[in-house]
């Protein structure tokens, strides 16, 4: 114990024994700071009292005195577990800087650019739940006038789910010409996700690949939520329908692809289950309500459009996201 922290605890027990005056207990804030800051323990501050008490009066009565000893066991335990609170919160600043670093990471790593194609708008908006999204998007130039478009949301939270949609943002961007066709992608990245995740983790994934020149929209799904396609002319909407064992699931899972004419006026809608499992009073979003919310927006921009949606959806829920929420558009518009 340093020898400044005994003088001024000295001095304002001794002052206060004699005047009483409560300015001297204001201090005593003061000086408990400076005890923590220099690692001064509980049971080290009891012995000090009692040793400036026993030079203060010299009669000092034998059950006072006695007393002491019931209490510095009390402080005993009690400094240990303080100094077992005083590691724990210093880990947890250091675990609290290690996540804000790899949350940085990940911004960096996971950044696509956004598509500009005359007569096609696209938007998206992607919201964690938590420091670090489980859900991973991206747009991809293909040559040829195709545009790749991928959403995996990893089943699992935190940086292994991070790193494992990192592995699949570089496993997909290995891949060339006619390995892009959404059935290839799902089965190489399925045998990449089997390979490489915990057998507790899996990867659902949506991938789609448009053609520019014929505005075809081929499309799989690896145990994804189901994409919702909004026909212009008939004003309605239908599920893109898609199915298949998630990524990580199976090494020899088949994929099987799809393909929709996308018309002027129609809209693409791609999401993780953070859109489709909105929590109302009720209990979860219907499909039917999650279209009317939709086509309420459905004359903006796809940019506003999917901003609009988020707004309405995050209110129901009381302004509380309890899962990753990441939702797409493609609108075709000439």
């Amino acid at each position: 114990m340093e020898k400044a922290f005994e003088g001024k605890y000295r001095d304002i027990l001794i002052q206060y024994l004699e005047h009483q005056d409560e300015e001297l207990l204001y201090t005593c804030e003061k000086l408990s700071r400076e005890a923590m800051e220099e690692r001064v323990s509980p049971e080290e501050i009891v012995h000090l009292h009692r040793s400036v008490l026993e030079l203060y009066g010299k009669d000092l009565p034998d059950f006072v005195r006695l007393s002491f000893d019931v209490l510095l066991e009390i402080m005993v335990g009690y400094g240990l577990a303080y100094m077992e609170h005083l590691s724990l919160r210093t880990a947890q600043k250091e675990l609290r800087s290690e996540i804000a670093q790899a949350e940085d990471m990940q911004k960096t790593m996971m950044k696509t650019e956004m598509p500009e194609h005359k007569g096609l708008d696209f938007g998206v908006i992607s919201v964690a739940a938590r420091q670090m999204s489980g859900d991973y998007y991206s747009f991809t130039e293909e040559g040829d006038k195709q545009i790749g478009i991928a959403l995996a949301d990893v089943i699992g939270k935190g940086i292994p789910a991070a790193f494992s949609i990192s592995m699949i943002k570089y496993a997909l961007a290995g891949m060339t010409g006619d390995d892009r066709k959404p059935s290839i992608v799902l089965e190489t990245l399925n045998q990449v996700a089997e390979e490489n995740i915990n057998d507790n983790m899996f990867i659902t994934m949506f991938y789609g690949l448009y053609h520019e020149d014929t505005h075809l929209f081929e499309y799989g799904s690896a145990g994804h939520e189901l994409g919702l396609y909004y026909q212009h002319k008939e004003q309605s909407f239908s599920d893109l329908y898609a199915k298949g064992l998630p990524l990580g699931v199976d090494k020899n899972a088949v994929y099987r692809q799809f393909d929709k004419k996308i018309e002027v006026g129609d809209a693409i809608f791609i999401m993780s289950d953070g859109v489709t499992e909105t929590r109302t009073v009720d209990g979860f979003i219907e499909r039917e309500e999650l279209t009317e919310i939709i086509a309420a927006h459905i004359s903006l921009s796809a940019e506003k459009m999917v901003q609009a949606i988020y707004n309405q959806l995050v209110k129901i829920q009381n302004f509380e996201l309890h899962d990753d929420f990441t939702l797409i558009c493609i609108k075709r518009t000439k």
